[in-house]
């Protein structure tokens, strides 16, 4: 990887983006309709639930020629400037998307750059859009990805017809940005000149489905931390502990500008669906680790049905709705995530409180932060351990006067105190 210096980055945050949570649609899932005009109805409570940014997965038809499954991948992508007739017309669309603005969020759309479906409109218009064996045969880009055709870039015309579409949404749909796809498989001068073009229609928000720095510079807002989902994965399953996290921390630190922008989840589509729920690999300790993903530095994201303790991988190419239930992590989204709206120590960047460590006597099971912007300053406390544990904190950044919004109940700290946490506990203090 690459580490940037400060002045090779030309990004340009959106500003609504610095106290922004993120909410990942699955449109097919989502509702026994599957539709744009049901999820629709479902706004206003993202919108009490703190979230900013709605983030739906591909919503264009899906190939049929290889098709996996009865209903395809979402990733195959049949046509870029249409959308899936199963999920409503492109008026749905239209309606959805002004009724997020309407309240105040935001919307993006997953996009798919790096291959389409092998009945893609372009296989009959353009074939020089791809990329061929010796024999003339279309690829796949991944030997399991046997649903798709691999694009090729190294054709000026394929760039300049992708980012017309591309355009095509912002301008006449009037989206915020897109998700994009393994986006280091496609090239990063690409993604470059993309939300240049981009952002001169409108400012946009860019995720990229990948960690690599670099791609920070010019291109993306925000990025995957897949490193801390591994950390937490294996902190579960008592393969590494509190040490391990500290270590990544620093190397973090290093690799990354105090102004990228990091997401941070327990679970996504993929990790749903291939390799196991959130409690699945978390088990006990998935609650602290949805917590930790809400105060540390980074933006948080949920999948559709955390909120009600999704315990099931959805099908992928298959119709299986979520079961929505009551669950108390629908609380603890909506407290944490508006207290991320409102408190400037929870924002994303270098908006928000860098994240200071508390040491305590028992650091390879206690994790114990402050973040503080101005006025406003927040500290959390994880065992992450299967184990009670008592321990000191014995930091000047600890003295002061607290609250816990998920129980309202007040404490005053000096510089050392005593704690006790039972078995994946944790702690939210805010300062009064």
């Amino acid at each position: 990887m690459t580490t940037l210096n400060a002045s090779e980055r030309t990004i340009k945050h959106p500003d609504w983006s610095r106290n922004a949570s993120i909410y990942e649609v699955n449109i097919r899932q989502f509702s026994p309709a599957g539709t744009f005009a049901e999820f629709e109805k479902y706004l206003p409570e993202l919108q009490k639930m703190g979230i900013k940014i709605i983030w739906l997965m591909p919503i264009h038809p899906i190939g049929e020629l290889n098709r996996k499954g009865t209903l395809g991948s979402y990733y195959s992508v049949k046509d870029y400037k249409e959308v899936n007739p199963e999920f409503g017309s492109k008026e749905d669309f239209r309606r959805l998307v002004r009724r997020t603005h309407e309240l105040g969020m935001y919307i993006i759309i997953d996009w798919v750059a790096n291959h389409s479906a092998c009945d893609n409109v372009w296989t009959k218009t353009n074939p020089d859009f791809y990329n061929t064996d010796p024999d003339g045969n279309y690829i796949i880009p991944v030997a399991n990805w046997t649903d798709v055709i691999d694009l090729n870039y190294d054709n000026p015309e394929l760039r300049k017809t992708m980012i017309d579409a591309l355009v095509y949404w912002v301008k006449e749909f009037d989206i915020d940005g897109y998700r994009c796809d393994v986006a280091a498989m496609v090239p990063t001068d690409f993604w470059e000149t993309a939300r240049d073009t981009l952002d001169k229609v409108k400012p946009v928000f860019m995720l990229a489905e990948a960690h690599e720095p670099e791609l920070h510079a010019k291109a993306f807002d925000m990025t995957y931390a897949w490193q801390y989902k591994d950390i937490m994965n294996a902190i579960a399953a008592g393969k590494k502990d509190v040490r391990h996290l500290d270590r990544y921390e620093s190397e973090e630190i290093n690799i990354y500008n105090p102004d990228d922008y990091r997401m941070l989840f327990v679970t996504n589509h993929d990790e749903n669906s291939w390799n196991g729920t959130a409690y699945e690999r978390l088990g006990d300790g998935t609650e602290a680790f949805i917590v930790f993903t809400c105060l540390h530095r980074g933006m948080p994201l949920v999948y559709n049905g955390q909120e009600a303790g999704l315990n099931k991988a959805l099908s992928f190419f298959e119709k299986d709705t979520i079961p929505w239930t009551d669950h108390r992590n629908r609380k603890i989204y909506t407290t944490l995530l508006n207290l991320k709206q409102n408190n400037k120590a929870l924002w994303s960047g270098t908006a928000g409180g860098e994240v200071i460590r508390l040491k305590t006597s028992q650091d390879r099971y206690i994790f114990a932060f402050t973040r503080q912007k101005a006025e406003d300053k927040i500290v959390a406390i994880f065992n992450f351990s299967d184990k009670p544990r008592s321990f000191t904190i014995k930091n000047i950044l600890l003295r002061g006067d607290y609250f816990n919004p998920l129980t309202n109940k007040e404490y005053s700290f000096t510089r050392e105190e005593s704690f006790k946490l039972d078995v994946w506990d944790y702690l939210v203090l805010v300062k009064k």
